[in-house]
């Protein structure tokens, strides 16, 4: 028989492997095993239908043939947003019994903390310890609650690392993950520093098709639910704009190592507002709504 000792050393050997092979850092392939993990205890769990799996780890769930590492989950709550009974889900979440991975999760660990300040919505973050073997890894999931998802949320299954079960669970929808990105470039206008909501956008309208109703509507949904009035002229698509921040735009093309990723930001800047700004006007009734997106455009 396995022991749970040696399933732990074997997974840690595959990973090293893994990071050796696609030339990545240990520790980005370990989070992301971990995060995989948890995912696939919350699938198997009886509060699999309570969270909606978005962010950084949709671009995995998507197949897109890039992505930005990341370092935490984030999800919508279906749940009530108090802080001991998220706590109580996500302890049940972390004593799932779905066989040896290697992993264990410290319950004794667990700790919530108010989303407030500089954050893209007011929510939950949740804080934990996971081991595999003598390896600790900081886990955090960030909740928030009241977005409203169009299309609505849909059963994905994110791929795994190595060859154990995939998680299944509901994922959010390109549309609005879209629509409160670009409605954090509005609202945040000038003091807005989300480089990464720039590359996300940028990427999806380079890699995916899109009807223009659809993102047309998560838009609309998204700037209704967050009160935030859609104006003409959008700050973060104006040259000063992108002049102020082609440093910070240099420095997370830097962290990311993606070459094909364009060096200009403006050139970035420039390809969200043919993606976005017909929409915008739709909304606006300043225009028919476009019909179809191909992957890189134009509208049509």
């Amino acid at each position: 028989m396995t022991s749970g000792k040696n399933i732990s050393a074997s997974v840690r050997q595959r990973l090293l492997n893994r990071a050796h092979h696609d030339d990545r850092p240990f520790n980005e392939l370990l989070q992301y095993y971990a995060m995989e993990r948890f995912l696939y205890r919350l699938s198997r769990s009886a509060h699999a239908d309570r969270f909606v799996l978005k962010g950084a780890l949709m671009l995995r769930v998507w197949r897109s043939p890039q992505f930005r590492p990341t370092m935490d989950i984030d999800m919508l709550g279906r749940t009530n947003r108090e802080d001991a009974l998220i706590l109580r889900q996500v302890r049940d979440i972390m004593m799932m019994d779905v066989g040896m991975d290697g992993l264990s999760f410290d319950t004794d660990s667990l700790r919530t903390e108010r989303i407030t300040e500089d954050a893209e919505y007011e929510g939950i973050r949740v804080r934990f310890l996971g081991s595999l073997g003598t390896a600790r890894i900081n886990m955090q999931i960030d909740i928030g609650f009241g977005d409203i998802v169009h299309p609505g949320p849909e059963m994905a299954e994110m791929p795994t690392m190595l060859d154990f079960p995939a998680p299944r669970l509901l994922c959010y929808s390109r549309e609005s993950a879209i629509a409160e990105k670009f409605e954090a470039m509005v609202s945040l206008g000038a003091l807005n520093s989300r480089m990464k909501d720039f590359y996300d956008i940028w990427l999806l309208s380079r890699q995916f098709d899109f009807i223009g109703k659809n993102l047309a509507e998560a838009m609309r949904l998204t700037f209704k639910q967050r009160d935030t009035v859609l104006p003409g002229d959008i700050e973060a698509f104006s040259r000063d704009f992108a002049e102020v921040k082609q440093t910070q735009w240099m420095a997370f093309r830097k962290r990311l190592e993606q070459e094909h990723v364009p060096v200009s930001f403006q050139e970035v800047t420039r390809a969200l507002a043919i993606f976005l700004m017909p929409i915008a006007a739709s909304i606006s009734k300043q225009s028919e709504t476009p019909e179809t997106w191909t992957a890189s455009g134009p509208w049509s």
